[in-house]
């Protein structure tokens, strides 16, 4: 059995280096390597892992504060880390629900493999063909926000084949980023997470076998799988940006420290806060939500976790507007640091879904119909 590591204090000490190559990151669209490899050398990539399985043992909790803890150094960095923590949490979820899936999560534990997600931009419809061939499928697609793509090892994908008994069904399956036919783009130019290396990647012709399908599910169609990624990932995804959020709050109120008795900075930092707190809860119920995996994947749970997933996201964009207007002008220079923090948490609302379709889901299933 492997020894249980303190992510949060590791997180903690490695946050000051992030945060000095972060701007520079975000300037030059530079993928955040070096934080990566040291992600690495700590066994972060691991510390999902159950120790009984060689990993580091951390719980969803910790995995959550500890990318909180990233992302008050850089922001890039947890949220690219985000998507491999949330593939790893969600296969320990499906481990302690009986999926046989610790070959996978052994393998995570030996070499620190890195993983990388398809799952926000394909979600319930998926995208690319599986062409059945002898022994597996033949897959051909185009993924797109494949952050930490630059240093992936696993890519967990998905694509859609034609059954003809069963119509349109999704395949998720795992694809080496070194098996020929796996080109990663250079081509992500954004407005902001500039560092999280989230290129385009081509799959042309690899060769998957059967044995390697883990989940197989009806297109357009909610499956229970989803009941699972969805309370599991955004608790994780969202901890990393409400800590880049709250690394604004320090630089605004040392903007605002030389006009603290002005009531009208006073009234913005008060509402800053507010809007602080309230990503915080939000934040906090999704965590609850996954109990640390021990609970059972339901649609009533699910609604929940995108209803707190959507004032979570209101709470950190809240949060970074007022932290603007409390610094004043001053917000304007790329030298204070908020406005790349501002930039880089305006992905919050672009994650599936957006809140217009979030409200739609959450009312279908209020109202009894087919959530999707």
């Amino acid at each position: 059995m492997s020894t249980r590591i303190d992510v949060v204090a590791i997180a903690r000490e490695l946050a000051p280096g992030f945060a000095e190559r972060a701007a520079a990151c975000d300037q030059t669209d530079a993928f955040v390597a070096e934080s990566y490899a040291n992600l690495k050398k700590r066994k972060l990539f691991s510390s999902g892992v159950p120790l009984e399985l060689g990993g580091g043992g951390a719980t969803h909790r910790e995995l959550c504060a500890m990318l909180r803890e990233i992302a008050h150094g850089c922001a890039s960095s947890a949220l690219a880390f985000s998507m491999h923590t949330h593939l790893v949490a969600t296969t320990v979820c499906r481990w302690k629900h009986g999926a046989t899936v610790e070959a996978l999560l052994r393998r995570i534990a030996a070499e620190e493999l890195v993983l990388v997600s398809t799952g926000g931009s394909d979600f319930v419809d998926s995208s690319g063909t599986a062409e059945k061939v002898d022994g597996g499928y033949r897959i051909n697609a185009r993924k797109i926000f494949c952050s930490g793509a630059p240093a992936g090892q696993l890519l967990m994908t998905s694509a859609i084949a034609e059954d003809p008994q069963a119509g349109p069904t999704v395949l998720h399956f795992g694809v080496p980023f070194n098996a020929n036919g796996v080109k990663v783009h250079d081509n992500w130019r954004t407005l902001g997470m500039r560092g999280t290396g989230s290129d385009d990647v081509t799959i042309e012709g690899v060769f998957v076998p059967e044995a390697s399908i883990g989940v197989r599910r009806p297109r357009g169609k909610w499956h229970i799988f989803w009941d699972v990624v969805s309370t599991v990932a955004w608790p994780l995804v969202y901890s990393a940006y409400l800590g880049a959020a709250e690394a604004a709050r320090p630089i605004a109120l040392r903007q605002a420290a030389r006009r603290r008795d002005d009531p009208t900075v006073q009234q913005l930092v008060g509402e800053m806060d507010a809007q602080y707190a309230a990503a915080r809860l939000a934040v906090e119920a999704m965590i609850a939500l996954a109990n640390d995996y021990d609970f059972e994947p339901a649609l009533d749970r699910t609604r929940e976790a995108y209803l707190y997933k959507g004032l979570a996201t209101r709470g950190v964009l809240g949060a970074m507007e007022r932290a603007l207007e409390v610094c004043g002008g001053s917000s304007y220079f790329r030298a204070n640091g908020i406005e790349r923090l501002f930039r880089d948490v305006q992905g919050a609302r672009f994650h599936p879904w957006p809140e217009h379709k979030q409200h739609a889901f959450a009312g279908r299933i209020a109202l009894g119909v087919d959530p999707v």
